[in-house]
């Protein structure tokens, strides 16, 4: 299971970065290109071409020319070429992931160095040139950043794949060959040396992010043994099934599902008040709750009818009969009534176990009624972001996940409750938020998001992100005020992304606890840094359980039972992927166990309790059958 959502996990983490790549250097060249226009630094640099041209020689003339050919696209892709037969073909293991790695960098500094020439559009150095200038911008330098693409990653190879002592003199001679390239088409005249910097640096770019998503964690095959299970687990982009390829973390020895009919102890943290900040997070258990055995009764399943279509409602019923829910009623959802009329159908005739085919939305709406009746929901992952599918290691595959859902047991989560001016107490499972965020959400296209899904939302984040910063004043647990800025704030009951990202590295859906991060990164150095360490692998292990900044001060982060925050002006907010009225103000409240969801196993700890941290106070249970005299009544959504 893992193997097939690690994947697809791995495709769209990468996704997101080269997209995040292509965006900094698009906004970077606009602004290089607009300051050498009104002068300035980079008024300078126009002398220095000069100054090259100025001392030409006929020797240095050839010279030149040999290493503008050595980066020119016939030699890249042709020595490129040779490389990877040679990782695939040649004894003793087939390289698969090595294989990709240097040839997808290639690739990919290829395809956003031709994206990012279109949209700068920087005229060339007014010098004679030694060059026919091609058809592209002067920014970035394209030999500059294939040569480090191809030779670049030719030095990672050898340090990360070879032990001989020669290993650090090849590689520094692979990674001369970028700068003295970039030096001659300085001297050629096709070139400024920001051109080349940012030739440079996109072509780092692309050795970081495809390293991070092909290379990092893997360990070098074994000659000995014929198509290593390292590199049968990569070969397209997938990989062994490891925690960090599923963004969720290492499950616990004992995570397995427990019998049919066993009854662990239900327990969970409880209490409001907050650890000082340097205090460490308590750990919880994931937890089966009591039950008969799942895979028969009555199923009501909610259909969002545009993510759910036809084809695929007729798979998912097929699984339900497969396990035993012969008895099946279907409810559409609509603009309006998110989870259709699914409170009546259930206060009606009751129900063994609720189903929810679509996105964050249709479950959140699913849960609200299902909490309260104590009924257990299982997820069919068809919406657009998914995000607490991905949290619950579900297959992306909608069919898969119920079926193994369905294989599995039922399982405590904590849910949070939402509320603020204009705003009636809401549950999610996922996050609420507001600031730049809740705009990116707000105005990602339908119809874009129908036809691309989860990149729609970087489309809209592009023209979000001048956003200028918020005053606001955060309480955790009822304490004192905080007083900070800040583009964003996103308080999570989950923490991963799409692609694997961790944007809350310590939200748990299980740990009776949310998580805040403020976002204020400062300059396209600040952003840089907040995108690297979203987008930078899961930790191994979990990180340092304190509050604080990190990323040069561009996020900061909490964790309490309770957040209160108010903004100093109107801010647009959102809650499980759906926008909600702009407001002032922002609290969520922990419920800890509150939703029953059927998994194939407990919800993945990241980590073992801390030897310091509280000891977690009793939870409460769970239980099946109807809800007692006192409970909440399941309400229309």
């Amino acid at each position: 299971m893992t193997t097939d959502s690690g994947g697809a996990a791995r495709r769209e983490r990468l996704l997101w970065l080269v997209a995040a790549q292509a965006v900094v250097m698009t906004v970077l060249g606009l602004l290089v290109t607009r300051a050498a226009a009104v002068g300035g630094i980079l008024a300078s640099e126009d002398g220095i071409v000069r100054a090259l041209v100025a001392h030409r020689t006929p020797f240095v003339d050839r010279v030149s020319r040999g290493l503008s050919v050595l980066a020119d696209t016939p030699a890249v892709v042709g020595v490129t070429l040779l490389c990877v037969l040679g990782l695939l073909l040649l004894p003793p293991a087939r390289r698969w992931s090595d294989a990709l790695f240097l040839g997808g960098s290639v690739a990919v500094q290829s395809a956003v160095f031709l994206l990012v020439a279109a949209l700068v559009d920087r005229p060339r150095p007014d010098v004679p040139r030694l060059d026919v200038a091609p058809p592209t911008s002067s920014f970035p330098s394209g030999h500059v950043g294939a040569s480090l693409a191809l030779y670049g990653g030719l030095a990672v190879l050898v340090l990360a794949r070879t032990r001989s002592r020669r290993r650090y003199l090849a590689a520094g001679i692979l990674l001369l060959v970028p700068p003295v390239v970039g030096l001659s088409r300085m001297y050629r005249g096709m070139h400024y040396p920001s051109d080349v910097a940012a030739g440079l640096l996109n072509g780092a770019l692309t050795l970081l992010v495809l390293g991070s998503v092909l290379l990092a964690g893997r360990r070098t095959p074994d000659p000995a043994v014929p198509g290593d299970a390292t590199d049968r687990a990569v070969a397209g982009c997938g990989d062994a099934p490891t925690p960090a390829a599923s963004g969720v973390g290492p499950a616990p020895a004992a995570s397995v599902p427990a019998a049919p009919g066993a009854t662990p102890a239900p327990a969970a943290p409880g209490g409001v008040t907050n650890p000082a900040p340097s205090a460490p997070v308590p750990s919880a258990r994931p937890v089966e709750v009591t039950g008969g055995r799942p895979g028969s009764g009555r199923a009501l399943v909610v259909r969002h009818p545009h993510a759910c279509p036809d084809e695929l409602a007729a798979r998912i019923r097929a699984t339900l009969l497969r396990h035993g829910f012969t008895d099946q009623r279907w409810i559409s959802t609509g603009p309006d009534r998110p989870c259709g009329d699914l409170a009546e159908e259930y206060a009606a005739g009751g129900a063994d176990l609720v189903v929810a085919c679509g996105g964050d939305g249709t479950v959140r709406a699913c849960a609200e009624v299902v909490a309260a009746a104590g009924v257990p929901l299982a997820l069919v992952p068809c919406g657009t972001g998914n995000l607490l599918a991905r949290n619950l290691d579900l297959p992306s595959d909608p069919e898969q996940a119920l079926d193994a859902a369905l294989d599995g047991g039922d399982f405590a989560i904590d849910t949070g409750r939402a509320r603020g001016d204009g705003l009636a107490p809401t549950l999610f499972t996922v996050m609420t938020g507001a600031g730049f965020d809740a705009a990116m959400v707000r105005d990602a296209s339908p119809s874009l998001k129908a036809r691309l899904g989860w990149p729609a939302y970087v489309l809209a984040a592009v023209r979000h992100l001048a956003e200028p910063r918020t005053r606001l004043t955060i309480r955790l647990d009822g304490g004192r005020r905080i007083r900070r800025r800040a583009r964003m704030a996103v308080i999570g009951n989950v923490g991963t992304l799409q692609a694997g990202m961790r944007l809350l590295p310590r939200a748990r859906p299980d740990s009776g606890r949310l998580e805040l991060v403020l976002f204020d990164p400062r300059g396209p150095a600040g952003w840089l840094a907040a995108a690297l360490h979203i987008a930078g692998r899961p930790p191994r292990r979990t990180p340092a359980a304190t509050d604080g900044p990190v990323a040069g001060g561009a996020l900061e982060y909490f964790t309490a039972t309770r957040f209160d925050i108010r903004f100093a002006r109107t801010r647009p907010r959102e809650l499980d992927g759906d926008a909600l009225p702009d407001g002032t103000r922002l609290t969520a409240v922990v419920e800890p166990a509150a939703l029953r969801v059927r998994l194939p196993r407990p919800p993945a700890a990241t980590a073992p309790p801390a030897a310091s941290a509280r000891p977690p106070a009793r939870r409460r249970a769970v239980t099946t059958g109807p809800p007692p005299a006192d409970a909440q009544a399941p309400a229309p959504p």
